[in-house]
């Protein structure tokens, strides 16, 4: 949830996250209409010797991504955070101690620039405080205050309240199946794609 991922390049999203347009058709007439079933009709008229159905799962987490995104969170945007500025916060609050921006970074997904980034922008709001490592300056060691803390806990029930309410077009056996297979998903991508970058 850190911001820094790209969503891809099959025509499903554009470059800022928004969704190329499409029809809403779907194949078979079988399923809810979705703009994804569409691009994936039009790829399968260009080439129907290709096996679209990767796209059927990529496009669709992705499409789900970017409409979230789009959403902006509303607990989070009335407490005035972004939600990249939320996870921050919310990693040093549930790990209970302090976390380097390295580590915060790791915990966050995101890329260090934007960690740097965003605990300029908590700092100044006093939400968070840096102190300097006694044995290497280099180091920094960041904790939340306070206010911080008072904040995370104030937002996250309704946070979690309002991401209840989006999925509430699932029942909770489907939600736990959902879970489970994006569970195993993540899973496989971060010991595959995490062995590719190190």
């Amino acid at each position: 949830m850190g911001g820094d991922r790209p969503t891809g390049g099959t025509g499903l999203t554009g470059e800022s996250g928004h969704v190329a347009g499409a029809s809403g058709h779907t194949l078979g007439g079988v399923g809810r209409r979705d703009t994804v079933a569409a691009v994936v009709h039009q790829w399968q008229t260009v080439h129907p010797d290709l096996d679209t159905g990767p796209m059927e799962i990529i496009g669709r987490v992705n499409r789900c991504a970017a409409l979230l995104q789009q959403a902006e969170d509303a607990p989070l945007r009335r407490a005035g955070l972004s939600r990249p500025e939320f996870d921050l916060l919310a990693a040093l609050r549930r790990t209970g101690h302090e976390l380097t921006p390295s580590e915060l970074a790791r915990e966050t997904f995101s890329s260090g620039a934007a960690v740097t980034k965003r605990l300029k922008q908590l700092t100044e709001r006093a939400l968070v405080e840096r102190r300097g490592d006694d044995r290497d300056r280099r180091v920094a060691h960041v904790r939340l205050t306070d206010a911080g803390r008072d904040l995370v806990d104030a937002v996250l029930p309704e946070q979690l309240a309002y991401e209840g309410a989006v999925l509430s077009g699932l029942d909770a056996p489907q939600q736990g199946e959902l879970a489970a297979l994006l569970r195993e998903l993540l899973g496989q991508l971060e010991g595959r794609l995490g062995a590719l970058r190190s």
